[in-house]
């Protein structure tokens, strides 16, 4: 039943609880008295000062500590190999800060090659020059890597709170991304989470109809990392669904602009360094993480020839297009129309599963969409501790790989190849999932609320225009009145 408001208190809407609506966390609640009574009133009666955002942060920031925490060995020894993988605490920040003339001054793209896209370079040159002194010594490095650690955990602060304010009267499935065990590993890796970032902010602003900001966002995203372009897919899936053009062509053009904005000084001021992302991203072989190298890995324990780069070059792409189509199909002939963030999802975790490599940060990617997309509990920890195991599984091969050390004394390739094999799984069964939430929004954690797409901006209680009828299973057929009139 609808939950409603008592009178006189219309303006402000009522929040889920967790403790009500999951079965997990209703379950933990017992050692602490039990859910939320039923006649509390949680969003319309004022917690004081405790807000829902406040503990958020708080969380947030009791999450960044742990993270630094994991990094302390290298902290205080520094980050050499093969040390910094038996404990895991590898970056990357302090390699490039070190390899990459950053550490001399030398701004990235501009005055040397760098092998990340421009917002990323950007960011990369800002913070050296935020680092005192100069050449590459342990306390620059130490500083550099805890500049970035610092404004990332800023990041993950906005990315929380633009989560939480993008779901509505579910604020507390943020508490994912504050709490996230993939996160609090594998964030300070890389520059991802400034993608992350920009991409819940263009996700919030399309929530709240502003088109033009939240397309700006997403192009600045793109030139951060590939993968926002998904959510220009989704939303361009929304529209032949729906027949509401217009929503892509402002939120389209607005990232074509500021992507356009974004790199043209650069490819302008130094057109090679600028070429040299897009040269490196095309010709690199099977990485860590990859079916494809965990293929070539088995292949060559067993003797058997493995798969050339130009045969991973043909069958990454191929296989992509193949699940896009795919999704394409759902989006299309589903009974009821898709949520924005379940085609995200999707449609990033299917790049994901394809890609020529998989890097342990390439989590934090999903986390915020999978938030959005099916926000239960007991899925969202199963899949990250998978996604834990395989982080802590891809240090120690790789210490294996840099100390030439005999296998009893390091992770041996097969349990390697099972670790990237689980991740897989994991990724594909929440793929699942959503699509059955698609098929049958009766298990949609949003729409048993009676709610059609709060993500959805132009989207949301939008009429279909365009909808194949591939015909439906019996289940759906005997609740096709429920999936329309939710």
């Amino acid at each position: 039943m609808e939950e409603t408001q008592p009178p006189g208190r219309r303006g402000r809407s009522r929040l889920v609880v967790p403790s009500r609506s999951d079965v997990l966390l209703r379950n933990f609640t017992e050692v602490i008295g039990g859910p939320l009574g039923r006649r509390s009133e949680p969003g319309v009666v004022s917690p004081g000062l405790f807000t829902v955002e406040r503990v958020l942060v708080l969380l947030t920031v009791i999450a960044a500590f742990v993270g630094i925490l994991v990094k302390g060995y290298c902290r205080v020894n520094g980050w050499e190999s093969p040390t910094q993988f038996y404990a895991t605490c590898y970056s990357d920040f302090p390699d490039l800060f070190r390899n990459r003339g950053l550490a001399e001054g030398v701004f990235p793209v501009l005055g040397s090659q760098f092998e990340y896209p421009v917002v990323t370079a950007l960011v990369a040159g800002l913070t050296a020059w935020l680092v005192p002194g100069s050449g590459v010594t342990e306390g620059r490095v130490l500083a550099y890597f805890d500049v970035n650690a610092a404004l990332l955990a800023c990041a993950v602060i906005v990315t929380v709170l633009a989560t939480a304010r993008t779901s509505a009267r579910r604020p507390w499935d943020a508490a994912m991304v504050a709490l996230a065990p993939g996160i609090i590993f594998a964030g300070t890796i890389n520059w991802d989470l400034w993608t992350v970032c920009l991409v819940a902010v263009g996700m919030y602003f399309f929530a709240r109809q502003r088109l033009v900001p939240a397309g700006a966002l997403i192009g600045v995203a793109a030139a951060t990392n590939v993968y926002p372009l998904l959510v220009l897919a989704g939303i361009a899936l929304l529209s032949v669904r729906t027949g509401r053009i217009r929503p892509l062509m402002v939120t389209g053009g607005s990232a074509a602009a500021a992507w356009i904005g974004v790199n043209l000084p650069f490819a302008a001021a130094n057109f090679s360094g600028w070429a040299y992302y897009f040269q490196f991203a095309a010709g690199r072989d099977a990485g860590y993480g990859s079916p494809w190298f965990a293929y070539n890995l088995v292949a060559g324990r067993l003797r058997r020839p493995g798969l050339s780069p130009e045969a991973v070059d043909v069958l990454s792409p191929a296989l992509f297009a193949v699940l896009c189509a795919a999704i394409a199909v759902m989006a299309l002939s589903a009974p009821r129309r898709p949520r924005l963030a379940q085609l995200a999802f999707l449609l990033v975790a299917a790049f994901i599963l394809t890609g020529k490599a998989y890097s342990p940060q390439f989590v934090v990617w999903l986390v915020p969409l999978l938030a959005l997309a099916r926000p239960r509990w007991r899925d969202f920890l199963i899949w990250q501790g998978v996604e834990s195991l395989h982080w802590a599984a891809v240090w120690m091969y790789l210490g294996q790989v840099t100390s030439s050390g005999s296998s009893q004394h390091n992770l041996d390739m097969p349990y390697y190849v099972l670790a990237v094999v689980a991740h897989m799984f994991a990724v594909a069964y929440l793929m699942a999932r959503i699509t059955w939430d698609i098929y049958d929004p009766r298990y949609d954690p949003i729409r048993r609320h009676h709610l059609d797409d709060p993500h959805g901006g132009p989207f949301d209680g939008a009429p279909d225009r365009l909808a194949w009828k591939l015909g439906s299973p019996a289940f759906l057929n005997r609740r096709r009145k429920d999936l329309f009139h939710a």
